[in-house]
């Protein structure tokens, strides 16, 4: 392996993992607070990306665009996703998971309710094109919601130029741009949790609801802030996942979950930090396999990789639970 392949699967393995780190942190922030898998969290992800795709098509998005037009339109798209993402995260909570919760059901019940809102929400947006058959749409009504079981293209409206070389491998904008953001996102949900005052009612149910619950702590509003923190997340990342591959469709979800959860268990679920690395190894450890072995043995490497870890370390690489971070 020459440097320059070397330094090349490293970046685009750190870019790709930080996508999955971002992913991953709605799940660790669920786990932390509720001890529950969400399942759902990767159809979350997916609506968030059908947003970006559709603030490109409703602002007739241009590759050629001016730099500063590009920049405040990708920031759009960044709300967007963000937003629908969230909203999603929250009828999530409100239509899956709260009945549950009041009515003490077992995990096992909850967690079949996590698989079926998941295909719920996959399957409304596989339906799109019938739903504008029954409306009636056409024109560019009909976009936003025809080929729904097609690949969705998105249209980066900043173009990606190289920036400099690392040991003869070419840094593209696109690239820095992903590692940056999905980082500087990370950093600032981490320091949100630890420092502020609704980040501890976080930390303090994740550790004891009951104590919480004394302290004047409102143990709903908490498990909706986690929610709506996750779903924010997977549509930061969902932006960032279409400015890297740019193409979506309906499933695009469920194998990038399966990923995200394996970063999450791999640093630690339930730790903030222990996302950031687990991605971040996850992509590493695809990158340098498929080099290694071929690109069919990418998804293998990677879940090799999860079972080596919890066999030696159930815990996963930081092991530190939500309840137990510190400021």
């Amino acid at each position: 392996m020459s440097l320059a392949t070397f330094v090349d699967l490293t970046f685009t393995g750190l870019v790709v993992g930080s996508i999955y780190g971002l992913f991953a942190l709605g799940y660790t922030l669920v786990y932390g607070v509720l001890r529950l898998i969400n399942f759902a969290h990767s159809e979350v992800f997916m609506w968030g990306s059908f947003a970006a795709v559709w603030v490109m098509l409703l602002f007739n998005a241009r590759p050629d665009m001016a730099l500063p037009a590009a920049i405040g339109l990708l920031l759009v798209a960044l709300v967007a996703a963000m937003l629908v993402s969230g909203g999603i995260a929250l009828v999530l909570e409100r239509v899956a998971y709260r009945r549950l919760r009041e009515k003490n059901a077992p995990p096992l019940v909850a967690l079949i309710s996590a698989i079926g809102a998941s295909f719920v929400l996959a399957e409304l947006m596989g339906l799109r094109d019938r739903i504008a058959g029954w409306l009636g749409l056409d024109g560019v009504l009909a976009e936003f919601v025809s080929q729904a079981r097609e690949n969705a293209p998105f249209v980066n409206p900043l173009p990606s130029v190289p920036l400099f070389e690392v040991a003869g491998y070419t840094v593209r904008s696109t690239q820095l741009i992903v590692l940056v953001a999905a980082l500087l996102m990370m950093v600032a949900l981490d320091q949100f949790v630890r420092r502020s005052r609704l980040g501890r009612g976080v930390r303090a149910v994740s550790q004891d609801p009951e104590a919480a619950a004394l302290m004047g702590v409102n143990k709903d509003r908490v498990i909706q802030l986690t929610f709506l923190l996750g779903g924010l997340m997977a549509g930061a990342a969902a932006l960032l996942y279409v400015m890297h591959i740019p193409v979506t469709r309906f499933n695009v979800g469920f194998v990038l979950g399966i990923k995200a959860f394996t970063a999450a268990v791999l640093g630690g679920i339930g730790n903030i930090r222990g996302a950031l690395l687990g991605g971040l190894v996850l992509g590493l450890a695809e990158n340098y396999g498929s080099n290694l072995f071929g690109a069919s043995w990418k998804d293998v490497v990677s879940f090799v990789l999860l079972v080596v870890v919890l066999l030696f370390r159930p815990t996963g690489l930081l092991g530190e639970s939500l309840g137990k971070a510190r400021a």
